[in-house]
């Protein structure tokens, strides 16, 4: 049986907070998200974790709109596919196309919110639920494999890591999250620019709303931009309190 001060232990490292990092650690995660999502190779493969998010906030917008959710696909290059049931049109169709491309930034903006507490375990800990969560729908094998590897590794950094190399491992996940939600935007518009893409989020919410698709497009980005700014300062919170600046 597990004792009672055990149990506090856990609760205590659960919800506890840990020390506030280094402004040193803070620029040098943000510089080192922005390489990776501003060059090809590292995009390339750390893209991936755009598109769970993406996918992520599809599944979860369809749940909560009382649509029946059929289940996710991930893809090796890094294409994903939400299949929902329900009405074609109306709001909830509308909100669960709309919540792909807004869901990275805004699950960086809660994670930013909770290391502005410096609660990096919890942060931790809830991303491995959350991917959990995602993998019961999964229904092929590289999606399935996808979220066993990023669970796992997240799961190993929160159990075995030093309390220095979570916080570097969270501040860098949560500034790649609210950078790389605005790239794939872009991206969105440049394939619908040279070729179309009648099957994109944005086109099929043109179909169902009468706004056309590039109005969606600078609603996203429009949207994701604004969220980086405030997760931003959230996470810069440890450079700003140095330079003496509040906000």
């Amino acid at each position: 049986m597990v004792s009672i001060d055990g149990m506090t232990e856990f609760w205590d490292r659960l919800f506890g907070a840990q020390p506030e990092p280094p402004p040193l650690l803070v620029l040098l995660t943000g510089l080192v998200a922005l390489l990776v999502v501003s060059t090809r190779l590292p995009w390339r493969i750390a893209r991936n974790a755009i598109t769970i998010a993406h996918e992520g906030g599809h599944a979860l917008a369809a749940l909560l709109t009382g649509r029946k959710l059929r289940g996710i696909r991930l893809h090796s290059d890094t294409s994903g596919l939400t299949l929902s049931a329900g009405r074609p049109t109306g709001p909830g169709m509308v909100l669960t196309l709309l919540a792909g491309y807004l869901a990275p930034p805004v699950i960086g903006l809660g994670g930013a919110w909770l290391l502005a507490g410096n609660r990096i375990t919890l942060l931790l800990w809830i991303a491995v639920a959350l991917l959990l969560g995602m993998l019961v729908m999964i229904r092929n094998l590289f999606g399935a494999l996808s979220l066993v590897v990023t669970g796992g590794v997240v799961l190993a950094v929160s159990w075995y890591a030093s309390p220095q190399v979570q916080a570097a491992f969270a501040w860098t996940s949560v500034w790649f999250l609210l950078l790389g939600g605005v790239r794939p935007v872009i991206e969105l518009q440049r394939l619908r620019t040279r070729r179309g893409m009648p099957a994109s989020d944005a086109d099929q919410l043109a179909g169902i709303t009468g706004f056309p698709a590039f109005f969606w497009v600078v609603l996203f980005g429009l949207v994701n931009l604004a969220v980086l700014v405030v997760g931003g300062l959230m996470l810069a919170g440890p450079l700003l309190s140095e330079a003496g600046i509040t906000w």
